[in-house]
């Protein structure tokens, strides 16, 4: 026993109070451990989108381990998306906070006279990185020598500023939802390190589903099913390792989906002809170039309203829309009315009907079909908390707190956030 003329007079302690603590110090050791998460596990987030998810396909039966997710913790009553609403331009403004206008992802096809052009299938444009002109939260975390692990999130395959993700994973649609998550399940589960700080994960299923058939169809539905189970199954993967209680999972769409029907398409060409002016996008949003000499008998024939769509000139777009002011933006943009797309008349010519969309987005963001949806759960929110609609600029801030991190300059505002947020603050970086 250690001589107690070594210890200052008010800390002795009378012998038998020694030999209690010493006691309660031995059975605590001997006792069954607890299963709260050990102080050295680091706190981590886990970002997911499902493309093409509406709010309100929430809680009807088809999201049992999303609705799940939302009852233990904040779910939004629905999220805006950006304008346009489509869905590179949408993933990318998630997480970097800026307006498509300002990180140059302006719309799924784009022509830059610098880059050339791009289209969301051309991975050679998607891994180039002139075209992403805003700073990922991977890129923030990695900065702060945090590890990140990105499955194909639009952005990932290009090293934007010179940077990748520590791992990243490109597109495959081949690669089925379940083991998609699985691969990011045991990413989250590794050991501490190697375990990486955020991870992001992409389905594309829904969205695919709900073009082809609509977003009512009974297809649609059983792929929401499919991937609200593939979610389940990455939290059941962090509830099985104990790390449900150091992990935050945020759930994200880029926007909703409205039906389309077969009769509902004009040509590009019947709105400017070829001569006239260039077409540079199709779809919801038509962005005109006018040829050289053609300017004025371009707007003549396309400003403002028409059977079935208005256009603009780029700096005259309705001011909510935040949109206009960037290079690539096209000089006249056409919103289509929901319910309505435009293609090119050969494209028109050659799809039979049952081949035309069922389903699209990239209508006017203020809509109640393009509502998007945002869920989040861990040891970061209240449990059972709805939030009001928000902006989806507000994605990007709310991840750079929950890791700790100085965001970068961005459109959003973190303060949406604050009443649903716990007291845990994560160590600043």
């Amino acid at each position: 026993m250690a001589d107690s003329s070594l210890f200052p007079y008010r800390m002795r302690l009378p012998l038998v109070r020694v030999m209690m603590l010493a006691a309660l110090l031995w059975t605590a050791g001997c006792a069954t451990p607890s299963t709260a998460p050990s102080p050295s596990e680091p706190h981590s987030v886990v970002l997911i989108s499902i493309d093409g998810l509406p709010a309100n396909a929430l809680q009807r039966g088809d999201t049992p381990h999303l609705d799940a997710l939302a009852a233990d913790g904040v779910r939004a009553a629905w999220m805006n998306p950006s304008y346009p609403v489509l869905t590179f331009p949408n993933h990318f403004t998630l997480v970097t906070g800026l307006r498509p206008d300002r990180h140059g992802i302006i719309h799924n096809s784009m022509r830059d006279e610098s880059v050339g052009g791009f289209r969301v299938a051309d991975k050679a444009a998607g891994a180039d990185a002139r075209w992403w002109q805003g700073e990922p939260i991977w890129n923030t975390a990695e900065k702060a020598g945090l590890r990140t692990a990105i499955w194909a999130w639009p952005g990932s395959a290009a090293p934007i500023d010179g940077r990748r993700p520590t791992r990243w994973v490109p597109y495959s649609p081949e690669i089925s939802a379940a083991d998609r998550a699985d691969q990011v399940a045991g990413w989250m589960t590794e050991p501490v390190a190697t375990r990486p700080r955020l991870a992001a994960l992409y389905f594309e299923r829904v969205d695919n589903v709900s073009h082809d058939r609509g977003p009512d169809a009974p297809e649609t539905l059983a792929a929401i099913r499919e991937v609200d189970a593939a979610v389940g199954r990455i939290v059941q993967a962090l509830e099985a390792h104990g790390l449900r209680d150091t992990t935050d999972v945020v759930v994200v769409s880029d926007h909703g989906m409205a039906p389309v029907r077969p009769d509902q398409y004009i040509a590009l060409e019947d709105m400017a002809t070829i001569e006239q002016a260039e077409a540079v996008s199709t779809g919801q949003v038509i962005g005109f170039n006018p040829r050289a000499g053609h300017k004025a008998d371009t707007e003549r024939r396309l400003l403002g309203r028409h059977d079935h769509y208005t256009c603009w000139r780029k700096q005259d777009l309705p001011a909510r829309w935040h949109y206009g002011t960037h290079p690539r933006v096209p000089a006249i943009v056409c919103q289509f009315d929901e319910g309505w797309n435009g293609l090119p008349a050969a494209q028109l010519r050659r799809a039979p009907e049952e081949k035309l969309n069922r389903g699209s987005h990239g209508y006017d963001n203020a809509l109640p079909s393009m509502r998007a949806v945002f869920i989040a759960a861990g040891p970061s929110f209240r449990r059972g908390t709805t939030l009001p609609a928000f902006d989806n600029v507000d994605v990007y801030p709310l991840l750079a707190e929950l890791l700790g991190l100085a965001p970068a300059r961005n459109d959003g505002n973190a303060a949406t956030f604050t009443p649903v947020l716990t007291p845990r603050a994560a160590p600043a970086h």
